[in-house]
């Protein structure tokens, strides 16, 4: 966007759901939009950071994934299942960032019904220097004060441990 819009459209959303005699339902309708507005806004700030590196945050992902293991590979379901994507989603980010020399498929050593997905030097070279980007332009300020980021963490922990996405040890 340009030119910020002169008033809030889901404070604006929220008192239409009050009058139209849902009030219990305006906050939470509020929260859920605020949440998914600012993702929208968050991706935007990182997708403008990755574009240089030629990655899509997807992509980004899967290569910090990687460069994290000891040994920079991993099956792909497994990759999958920690991404929390569909296989799909990740054979389509494998494709890309291997035409691009970034990862290599190798077959697993032992299972031969599973494909390991590899790291390349070079994609451990731009996972880091994407990463350096995004902790400088990104992460080093959010927009977000330091208390609040601590509330997000436990307030967001809470809602999906509560909707199944993890189990609480």
């Amino acid at each position: 966007m340009d030119q910020p819009l002169p008033r809030d459209p889901i404070a604006d959303a929220q008192r239409n759901w009050e009058r139209r005699g849902w009030e219990a339902q305006a906050a939470p309708m509020a929260a859920v939009t605020a949440i998914m507005r600012t993702q929208q806004l968050l991706m935007l700030r990182i997708e403008g950071v990755l574009k240089p590196f030629a990655l899509t945050f997807s992509r980004y992902e899967l290569l910090t994934l990687l460069a994290f293991t000891r040994r920079g590979e991993l099956p792909m379901s497994r990759a999958s299942s920690l991404l929390q994507v569909h296989p799909t989603s990740v054979t389509n980010a494998v494709d890309r960032l291997q035409a691009a020399g970034l990862v290599d498929r190798t077959p697993h050593p032992v299972d031969r019904r599973t494909t390991l997905i590899r790291l390349t030097s070079d994609g451990r070279d731009l996972a880091r220097r994407a990463t350096e980007a995004l902790n400088r332009e990104v992460f080093t300020d959010t927009g977000f004060d330091t208390d609040d980021v601590d509330a997000l963490i436990r307030i967001l922990a809470r809602f999906r441990q509560q909707a199944g996405d993890f189990a609480v040890d």
